[in-house]
């Protein structure tokens, strides 16, 4: 069997459920300098270049900076930089499978051993963007030599190429690039510019080129939302490979569901063309809404759901979707309850087409994100993403939320230590201990040795060190919680979210996809 290269796509072109590139792509010039190889970058931004290419709109390609040797730098040369790209999930309730040759990146060059090469592709006029993901640590700043070959840090590398930049046009005006972090971390662009700015400043550069750093390029914030697992297992790797009909060693699998939701104004628009190819894709001044709709309707339903499906007897997200009481549960609570009172101003309609396809996404055969994980930091993700809720919900209807009160109940009795072993905290389900990960473990531990049921709720819900805000004042939220908190001690968790959904008849609406 071959492998992925360009000589082998004319016996690729027949293969049913492959999109294979055009021989045209590869004479498209490099538009796009990328600070990274890894999986969510060619599952996501290169993705979409690559679908805005077959479409005929950006006409552009990639030029991949990788910072370290070995791994997969390799792969991309013997396989002239192509991979494929296996999207499988669910979207509009029904399941997908593609394949996609991706052909967006042109090369890939080592900051290490080719750094002048990096450079060099400062000169050429066609570049517009820049993109990175370094992971959350790269976006820091370090005392960093601009002059090494090459700088330690990414924002040394970013500055030392923009300064080459500089250097090369004379400091045009035109010559500015859109630079777009996709790194996970709040105001990224915003961030990265500062940390760029003041390692300028460190490296005694010159004001012209300082002017010409703040007022030609745009740094724009970015929100970025696809799973990406990449290479897939052994078996499932061999499977794919014989449908396939070939070996790549870059063969990447994603979800379905793909967000990348970009700062900025008509000009990085106009560059970014690449977002005309997919409804995916968002350049907006403004892309809070979308942070608060990923933030309280995934994250959010998320956390309110995992220690109730962990629990009740769900160990991953793709089982509690499977079951009819667990899914309506999840269902309600984000649709019914969380999607009412986000706390940040949007159109109704939003709130229900972003959770229609977060529910695509939970119900996604193909991945399997377990619910104990997703426990993690338990208490601190309750607060940031769901307290907030809580009070919006209370300021528009004034009564108790049902569907978080279960939740914010089920998330009580997890908490509920039963073993210590040296610095950590174990719960205990069907006769089995879970460890408890959260910096909160030992305090819950002293809670629940000391109170009744009631009397831990009552102290937890007080205690404004948690939520910065006292939850016993929201009226019938702290007996809400309580009766569930007994019910599940009394009766369990799975026999009480059973007889709590029976109890409860607000229907589940499906709303119309098209909305």
């Amino acid at each position: 069997m071959t492998y992925l290269s360009k000589n082998e796509l004319n016996l690729l072109r027949d293969r049913p459920n492959l999109v294979v590139p055009d021989e045209s792509v590869f004479e498209l010039p490099e538009k796009v300098l990328q600070f990274g190889t890894g999986v969510l970058l060619r599952g996501l931004p290169d993705y979409l270049i690559d679908k805005a290419n077959r479409q005929g709109i950006f006409n552009g390609r990639i030029v991949v900076v990788k910072s370290t040797d070995g791994g997969d730098a390799a792969a991309f040369d013997e396989q002239d930089s192509l991979y494929t790209l296996c999207v499988r999930g669910v979207e509009l309730c029904q399941n997908v499978e593609e394949n996609i040759v991706c052909s967006a990146i042109s090369r890939v060059l080592s900051a290490k051993s080719q750094w002048q090469g990096i450079l060099d592709c400062a000169k050429n006029p066609e570049l517009q963007i820049i993109i990175s993901n370094t992971t959350e640590v790269g976006i820091q700043l370090t005392q960093d030599d601009i002059s090494a070959t090459p700088p330690a840090s990414f924002p040394g590398k970013l500055l030392a190429f923009l300064y080459a930049r500089f250097q090369a046009f004379g400091g045009s005006k035109a010559s500015g690039l859109v630079i777009v972090p996709t790194e996970l971390i709040t105001d990224n662009g915003t961030k990265l510019e500062s940390i760029v700015i003041e390692l300028a400043h460190r490296n005694g550069l010159e004001s012209s080129f300082l002017d010409w750093l703040e007022s030609a390029n745009h740094f724009c914030n970015s929100l970025v939302d696809r799973i990406v697992p990449g290479k897939p297992d052994a078996v499932t790797y061999k499977g794919l490979t014989e449908e396939l009909g070939y070996e790549d060693k870059l063969l990447t699998m994603s979800e379905v569901f793909r967000l990348w939701a970009i700062e900025g104004n008509e000009h990085v628009k106009q560059v970014l063309s690449f977002h005309k190819a997919d409804d995916g894709v968002f350049v907006e001044p403004d892309i809070n809404l979308f942070r608060e709709l990923k933030l309280r309707l995934l994250n959010g339903t998320h956390t309110l759901s995992s220690g109730l499906a962990y629990l009740a007897g769900f160990d991953n997200v793709i089982g509690a979707m499977q079951n009819e009481t667990m899914s309506a549960y999840i269902s309600n609570l984000m649709m019914a309850e969380l999607g009412l009172a986000i706390p940040y101003p949007m159109d109704e309609k939003s709130p229900q087409r972003f959770g229609m396809q977060v529910l695509d996404r939970f119900r996604n055969p193909h991945l399997n994100h377990q619910w104990l994980s997703i426990t993690l930091n338990y208490t601190s993700k309750m607060k940031l993403r769901n307290v907030p809720t809580l009070l919006r919900y209370y300021d528009i209807f004034n009564c108790v939320p049902e569907y978080f009160s279960l939740g914010f109940a089920a998330y009580l009795c997890f908490m509920k230590s039963v073993a210590k072993e040296r610095f950590v905290y174990f719960g205990e389900r069907d006769g089995q201990l879970y460890p408890i990960q959260d910096e909160k473990a030992e305090y819950f531990y002293q809670q629940w040795q000391q109170n009744t049921p009631a009397q831990l709720v009552e102290s937890v819900l007080q205690n404004k060190t948690l939520w910065d805000t006292d939850l016993t004042l929201l009226p019938g939220f702290a007996q809400s919680v309580t009766e569930n908190v007994e019910n599940m001690i009394d009766n369990g968790v799975k026999s009480t979210l059973e007889a709590f959904f029976y109890r409860n008849t607000t229907p589940f609406v499906e709303i119309n996809a098209t909305l």
